[in-house]
């Protein structure tokens, strides 16, 4: 019972996959190819400088697909390309409630990169789980 009624807190905590993060060298190349290739314009462009990252942002469905390009030779984003390529960089989940959220997964044995949430894309609130606690995938959380 423990199982299932755990099970269905975090099933209620996450409304849905909010995005799929790809990592890019070229934004404007890739942004062409993804409006071709999801019949639609970015549905915006932003650079968001705490992240050293210029982004743009296709909605389909609830879910967005977010391209990433890094700003200068320091962002984490030029970092994951020189390592590992172009290819996605992180899933984001959204949560009704950050801090119930973050409490909930620590107890669980997760590490986050950083002490506490910031202001991401959009001006959501954003907490990322290290990638090894999650077997290799950068998880944001997103609410």
């Amino acid at each position: 019972m423990t199982g299932t009624f755990a099970r269905h807190t975090i099933v209620t905590m996450i409304r849905y996959v909010d995005q799929v993060a790809i990592a890019v060298k070229n934004l404007d190349e890739k942004v062409k190819i993804y409006e071709s290739l999801l019949l639609q314009s970015a549905g915006s462009i932003e650079e968001v400088r705490s992240e050293k990252v210029k982004l743009a942002m296709f909605q389909v469905g609830e879910t967005k697909i977010e391209l990433l390009e890094g700003i200068g030779p320091d962002s984490p984003i030029h970092k994951f390309i020189e390592k590992r390529g172009e290819g996605v960089h992180h899933m984001a989940l959204k949560v009704d409630d950050m801090d119930r959220a973050i409490n909930m997964y620590k107890e669980k044995g997760f590490t986050f990169i950083e002490p506490a949430p910031r202001v991401g894309a959009e001006g959501s609130k954003v907490a990322f789980i290290h990638p090894k606690s999650t077997g290799g995938v950068l998880i944001e959380l997103v609410e």
